[in-house]
């Protein structure tokens, strides 16, 4: 899928933003256990290859949280939790 055009982090992304998810892949130096966990848990709130975001929402202070529909669910997210989710 990486290959319909530049893939980047969603945490990276400004409100507006709309793509689809290429892959997961969070990155924790300090404990491979954080990494799994998070990718987990994105994967069960529907953060799966494939799927199309959106960024609807951003938090008044750093942009944070972000606010992202994913398919039909809207989901709130830390950018630094959504730096795991890489878009194209």
């Amino acid at each position: 899928m990486s290959g319909n055009g530049p893939v980047a982090p969603l945490g990276l992304a400004r409100k507006g933003f709309r793509g689809r998810i290429d892959t997961i892949a969070a990155a924790d130096t300090a404990s491979n256990h954080k990494a799994v966990e998070l990718e987990r848990r994105l994967l069960e709130l529907g953060f799966v290859e494939g799927a199309q975001v959106e960024i609807l929402h951003e938090g008044p202070l750093g942009r944070d949280p972000i606010a992202v529909r994913v398919n039909d669910t809207t989901i709130a997210l830390r950018r630094r939790e959504a730096m795991a989710v890489l878009v194209a």
